[in-house]
């Protein structure tokens, strides 16, 4: 069973290991006809990330059908806290450090989206042709551009650029941050780890979602980053809404 919505939601999702890592630890939620897709990037360098963002992706899957958005994003968020536990009960248990992963949610009801995140993984706006980042790195690197002591250009080179300050998993309290936009017809967005917003340009990044092809966008994006070197797993997820009322209005009066 399907929510209902004004908007037709199409989309699209593409992941891949990239070039120098064996194994890929992202994972990628892609359900349009539910109104939610998600993008994990298991933490490089520790125990079993795969492990811990295919455990978001999996937990994420099954949300019922919400009767708000506000709902939706209560549930998802009760998912993300109930992951978080279990992944930390599973590092007590295997003696690890940590198991962990980011996590970014876009969710939709209504004419509305909400998204969710922890970590570094990000969420675009492409709406009119001009691109937005909705969301904010939970990164060392944020804090100290965020606070002024690092400049925008220092921050593409820093040392500190993939040290991420949240993470499901990564503490006993799971600290997500959410907000509520309104959809635009037309609207795509796109959902994406760092081995995309590392190795992409924000021109690069409009120029594939301005075409409001998903597939193509998604396989544009990790092409690109692919090119780059693909020194990261690199996940794409790119969704699009259309306005079923002004379409229906379009196909009634063509002459209008």
């Amino acid at each position: 069973m399907t929510h209902t919505t004004p908007f037709k939601w199409t989309s699209a999702s593409r992941t891949h290991a990239g070039l120098v890592r064996k194994i890929n630890e992202d994972s990628v939620l892609d359900l349009a006809d539910m109104g939610i897709w998600a993008v994990a990037d298991g933490m490089g360098g520790h125990t079993l990330g795969d492990f811990a963002s295919n455990a978001i992706v999996t937990a994420l899957t099954d949300i019922p059908p919400p009767p708000s958005l506000e709902q939706f994003a209560i549930e998802t968020e009760a998912r993300l806290q109930s992951v978080n536990r279990f992944l930390r009960n599973e590092a007590a248990n295997r003696g690890a450090q940590i198991i962990g992963s980011t996590v970014v949610v876009l969710l939709a009801c209504g004419r509305r989206c909400a998204y969710l995140w922890a970590g570094d993984s990000r969420i675009y706006l492409c709406r009119n042709g001009h691109l937005m980042q909705l969301t904010r790195d939970h990164s060392q690197v944020e804090e100290l551009l965020a606070c002024g002591s690092l400049t925008a250009e220092a921050a593409i080179h820093h040392p500190a650029r993939n040290l991420i300050t949240r993470a499901v998993g990564a503490a006993d309290t799971l600290d997500v941050d959410g907000e509520m936009i309104e959809v635009a017809d037309g609207d795509v967005f796109l959902l994406c780890s760092d081995g995309v917003s590392n190795e992409v340009t924000e021109q690069e990044i409009r120029s594939a979602l301005v075409t409001g092809n998903c597939p193509q966008a998604a396989h544009e994006l990790v092409e690109i980053a692919l090119a780059r070197g693909g020194r990261d797993n690199i996940s794409a997820v790119v969704t699009r809404a259309d306005d079923m009322h002004i379409t229906e209005q379009t196909v009634l009066n063509p002459a209008l």
